[in-house]
Formats: C-alpha cells, structure tokens, sequence
C-alpha cells in the first residue's frame, strides 16, 4: 500500500532543492493544484489575475472541471496559457443531476480525444442537497474508474462525506491509484486514512481560518503529504476572505502553513512544489 510519509528521503530531496536555489540554479514556482480561473467571476481582470499570482511565485494553475457548461472556457484558458494551465475533466458532484448520465458521456468522450491532467473534480457533497445521493456515488464511482483507465490522479470533492469519500477509494483502490482530497478539513485520523492510501491533501484558504481547526491537524502531518491549492474564486484566507478568491493568496496559506509547521516558509514551497511535480508529473 502506497504512503506518502517519509520524511527522511523527503528532507534530502529538500536540502539537494535548497542548495540548488541558493546557487541560483532554480526557482520554485509554486503550483496552486485546484483554481477555476475560467469562471466569469475572472473575466474583467483574467490577464491580471495569472501575473498577479506570478509576481507572488506561483507558476502553474491547475483547473478543475464543473461539468460540460464550463469546458469551452477552460479549454480555451488552458490554450491561453499554455505550460501554466492544466485542464482536467469530470463532473463535480454538486451537478450530478436527472441528466448525469449525459455529463459523464460528454465527459468520456472528452478523455478519449485527449489527455488531461487529471480527473476531477469529482467525490460527493453532502451539505447542499442529498437528493441525488445513488448518483453521486455511482458518477464518483465511474470517475475513479476512469483514473485507473488512463493512470492520472483524481481529484476528490468531499464537502461533508470525507469518510465516505474514503471508503469509496478503499473500495477501489490499487497501486496505481492516486489523487488529491481537495480542500482538506477533516480530522487527523481521515488524513492519516487518506495519505495511507497515497493520496495528498489539498490545502487551501481554510487553514487560516480561525474556528476551522485545520492548523491543529497540519501540525501534526509531514509536508511530504500536502499540495497547495486556493479554489479561487471561493474560500479565499484572511485577510481577504470574503472576497473573490485569487491564485495570488496562495502565499498566505504557505505562511499560515509555515507558522503552524514552524518552518521556513522556503521549506513549504519547496515541498508542495516537489509534490503536485510528483503528482502530476510535471
């Protein structure tokens, strides 16, 4: 069974990075590994939004699919920015609707002319609407299945239902078998459930929340299992939060990380650069 947690190898991995930058030999862009920057909320300002999150070090945007409403944009962002945008296909549970099955062909069909990046966003979502429940589980299902099909991760959506997000993967795992649960907050014991699986944990604006108690369970996990990520526009961290979301807040999830990690906030970038590169085979 795959785990992420070797810290050992991962500091040597870290101190080779380090010499290497200090010789000017290379510079880590940080990857935000889950943004929707192809959403009409970015029309007005898109070409600002991409250098604005590249004046503060971020380099890669991976973009995550909604459903076939959205493709034609993120496509067309992907092609906009090619080597920094990094389409996936999917369908997110929140639109598993009468009409799924019809999402998920569109999808399909999708994978088979070309490759993605990964598979996503998929998973179930349990606070807006349990409705369509055996159809979420069903396109989740069908959506890892296609992971394993074409060996590229997938991203899990897991909004109230993380332990039954894990159980699905439990059920469906094997060696080849990787992903993310983006937008991590859930309990020590879930992320250790996760990461033994050999899967990350997508941590985004929610660390810098107050009351949210994601920093407690950082502090006791090894950077070796997280990646960065802002779902921007939404879940933007303090300071802004309340505000539209933007790559470029991604470093204050890295400080927030560094503070609670009590580590350089180098040591993070480094890391979760080092990881979404393994993930993604970037």
């Amino acid at each position: 069974m795959a785990n992420l947690q070797r810290p050992c190898i991962m500091m040597q991995i870290l101190n080779k990075l380090q010499e290497l930058q200090s010789a000017g030999l290379i510079f880590f862009m940080i990857i935000d590994t889950h943004c929707h920057l192809y959403l009409t909320d970015f029309d007005a300002d898109r070409p600002a939004i991409i250098e604005r999150a590249n004046a503060e070090g971020v380099g890669s945007f991976y973009l995550p699919a909604i459903d076939s409403s959205i493709i034609d944009d993120m496509l067309q962002l992907e092609k906009d920015y090619p080597g920094r945008c990094f389409a996936m296909m999917g369908l997110h549970p929140c639109s598993v609707k009468e009409n799924y099955e019809e999402e998920l062909l569109i999808a399909e069909e999708w994978l088979g002319r070309r490759k993605f990046a990964a598979i996503g966003e998929t998973g179930l979502d349990f606070y807006w609407d349990k409705t369509f429940t055996p159809q979420q589980y069903d396109a989740f299902k069908t959506q890892v299945s296609w992971a394993k099909k074409y060996k590229v991760p997938v991203v899990i959506h897991s909004r109230q239902s993380t332990q039954e997000c894990i159980d699905v993967i439990k059920e469906m795992h094997d060696a080849d078998l990787t992903g993310i649960f983006h937008c991590f907050g859930g309990s020590l014991e879930e992320a250790h459930q996760i990461t033994e699986l050999g899967f990350y944990l997508g941590i985004g604006g929610i660390i810098t929340y107050k009351n949210a108690g994601l920093a407690a369970v950082i502090e006791k996990l090894p950077l070796s299992v997280i990646v960065l990520e802002t779902d921007a526009p939404y879940l933007t961290p303090v300071p802004f939060r309340g505000k539209r979301n933007e790559s470029a807040y991604l470093k204050y999830v890295v400080q927030k990380i560094a503070e609670v990690k009590k580590i350089s906030i180098e040591e993070v970038a480094a890391v979760t650069t080092f990881n979404a590169r393994k993930l993604f085979s970037t």
